[in-house]
């Protein structure tokens, strides 16, 4: 389980913090999914997939390669498990995600607001599930820009096979989701909900940090 794989041999208090954190949050809210699943709906991969990935593609999107300068925004730990339509978790599985930068920049060459963009924002990052299905990422939390409310944009590959794209939401963007073409467009109630989620304080982090809990549920059990 590669949580926060170190980007150097010595283990730095970053690293320690990350690996505290995601303690926590794989074991926050038990019970929290004993309600019947709900297909995570699938959504637009949009036109800002990174055409060129960045050399370093691990789980922190925060601090790029041995870089001592953090990416601008306020920290979130994006977290969740990837299950199959009966609920059961699926292992090694890789979970993918991008999003634009705290100025609205992807990673990308046909981005908007290029000449403003965060160059400490990794923008772009893997991470390939244990063995109850589970993923995390340290990133920030994401911003609106002109078009679209707040978003992390998903995708999960098994076997070689992409099994689904999808869309994240904040919960606590509600005026400006209703707004949104896309989050319009998942006609479920139940659906949106599942991609809909709180940005809720990090318990007992001392900077601001957020987490947010992601369950993705395919629609298939996949074959190996």
């Amino acid at each position: 389980m590669n949580l926060f794989l170190p980007k150097r041999t010595v283990i730095t208090r970053r690293e320690t913090l990350c690996r505290i954190a995601a303690g926590s949050m794989f074991l926050a809210a038990p019970g929290a999914f004993a309600e019947a699943l709900t297909r995570t709906p699938s959504s637009t991969e949009g036109p800002f997939y990174p055409d060129r990935l960045p050399l370093d593609t691990d789980n922190d999107l925060l601090i790029i390669n041995d870089g001592v300068t953090p990416a601008v925004g306020t920290v979130a730990y994006v977290s969740g498990r990837v299950l199959d339509a009966k609920g059961k978790p699926l292992r090694n599985a890789t979970v993918e995600i991008w999003q634009c930068d705290s100025a609205g920049a992807y990673l990308h060459s046909g981005t908007d607001n290029a000449d403003k963009k965060d160059k400490n924002f990794q923008g772009f990052g893997r991470f390939s599930t244990g063995s109850t299905g589970e993923y995390l990422f340290r990133t920030i939390k994401p911003v609106s820009y002109p078009g679209r409310a707040p978003h992390i944009h998903f995708k999960v590959k098994y076997g070689g096979k992409e099994l689904l794209v999808t869309q994240l939401y904040n919960k606590g963007e509600a005026e400006r989701n209703a707004k949104d073409g896309i989050w319009k467009r998942i006609a479920d109630e139940k659906a949106r909900e599942n991609c809909t989620v709180d940005f809720a304080p990090l318990p007992g982090a001392k900077a601001g940090e957020l987490a947010a809990k992601f369950e993705i549920v395919l629609g298939f059990t996949p074959e190996g």
